[in-house]
């Protein structure tokens, strides 16, 4: 086999080494060891295809004024989102992101809409995830409402404010509640929790709010040219984050965690993967190569918890072996074995809070040309008869 040592797949691809194991992490490439056990090889053939794929997502330009990852930090408008988690609501970024205006909006659910999506998923299983009863509640939404194809901005922030309220209280345990996190609180833990829970809720949900054109991102906006409605928007990206290597990836991390707790020497739980040729989830990322601020912020607020500190020991041994970085997945899972959440509770706080973003960008898109994602496929099946 033709193969290709850590260096050379990082100049041929024109990344650091520590990015190239993020895409290893992350199940984007494969690895095998070589001879000694020492050092990652890669089939030349599996490089080429993936640099290939590099080549072909282009999609149209798609300015911009919303979120700029620049040197290893993350704005929103302008706005250091680290610093915003830590001082202002997820309801101020919100109003933020849609308006450019930082200050507080408070977000009510319709009580109309809020029965019929009690209503319709109340005969969903037990076993249904947030997630799953998110896409239906929203797509009963759109249903009941009339005047879901105003797409004006001030219709679009009026729909967004009490679809998001909607979607939060209509879970179960759900409740309106004084601020977003306290009522997602209860869905997730079965708990009222305290003000401080709500407060580190409030600053996940603020960190995931946006993240440029991410997969989902991507998935609102092509939705948003074509001039579907804010429901439809946030329907289309609800179905790109179901991915395992979207928004359901915090889940995986969950599991290593979970199972990291088991062991006497936490970072066995990596070994094991390793072992396995698994990929190791909750590290690196391409924008992030010197470590990413949302799970540095989100693991410090948790402070010495038994989840925290075996996500910083893995940290520690992922970055001194593979040069990678805890991603905000793997804080996330944190968050969620901290305060006794289930499994999907980080998927579940990633959709909430990215459905804001989803909107923001919807409200660019509705401005721009309309129909204009239009890539063309390359033909590789038989020639015509």
């Amino acid at each position: 086999m033709d193969v290709l040592t850590t260096e050379q797949v990082a100049e041929r691809l024109g990344v650091k080494p520590a990015t190239v194991y993020a895409y290893v992490s992350r199940g984007l490439l494969r690895s095998v060891r070589n001879g000694d056990g020492k050092a990652s090889l890669f089939a030349r053939s599996e490089v080429e295809a993936f640099e290939a794929g590099r080549k072909v997502r282009a999609t149209p330009a798609i300015k911009t004024g919303i979120t700029l990852i620049s040197d290893g930090v993350l704005y929103y408008r302008g706005h250091d989102a680290s610093e915003l988690a830590t001082t202002v609501t997820f309801e101020s970024v919100v109003n933020l992101l849609w308006t450019g205006d930082l200050a507080f909006a408070a977000l009510e659910p319709s009580p109309q809409l809020l029965s019929l999506a009690r209503t319709v998923t109340a005969p969903l299983p037990p076993a249904a995830r947030h997630t799953d009863r998110l896409r239906v509640i929203v797509a009963a939404a759109a249903a009941a409402d009339p005047l879901r194809f105003d797409i004006t901005p001030s219709a679009v922030v009026s729909t967004g404010r009490a679809m998001l309220a909607t979607m939060v209280a209509a879970l179960p345990h759900g409740f309106p509640a004084t601020s977003l996190a306290a009522g997602l609180w209860r869905p997730l833990t079965g708990r009222r929790g305290t003000p401080g829970d709500h407060r580190l809720l409030d600053a996940a949900l603020v960190l995931l709010a946006d993240h440029d054109i991410a997969a989902s991102t991507l998935a609102a906006r092509v939705a948003a040219s074509t001039r579907a409605h804010p429901y439809a928007v946030v329907g289309a990206g609800l179905a790109a984050l179901d991915g395992p290597l979207h928004g359901a990836a915090s889940g995986l991390a969950y599991e290593l965690l979970a199972d990291a707790a088991t062991r006497r020497d936490p970072v066995d739980a990596v070994a094991t993967r390793l072992r396995a040729g698994e990929p190791v989830p909750g590290f690196g990322h391409r924008f992030y190569p010197d470590g990413d601020p949302r799970a540095k912020l989100l693991l410090s607020l948790l402070g010495d918890s038994p989840a925290a500190t075996n996500a910083r020991r893995l940290a520690e041994a992922m970055h001194q072996r593979s040069g990678v970085h805890a991603n905000i997945d793997l804080a996330l899972a944190a968050l969620a074995l901290d305060r006794g959440m289930t499994q999907d509770a980080g998927e579940t706080i990633f959709a909430i809070a990215r459905t804001a973003g989803w909107l923001a960008h919807a409200l660019e898109e509705y401005g721009d040309r309309p129909s204009r994602f239009r890539p063309s496929g390359r033909y590789a099946g038989l020639p015509p008869a």
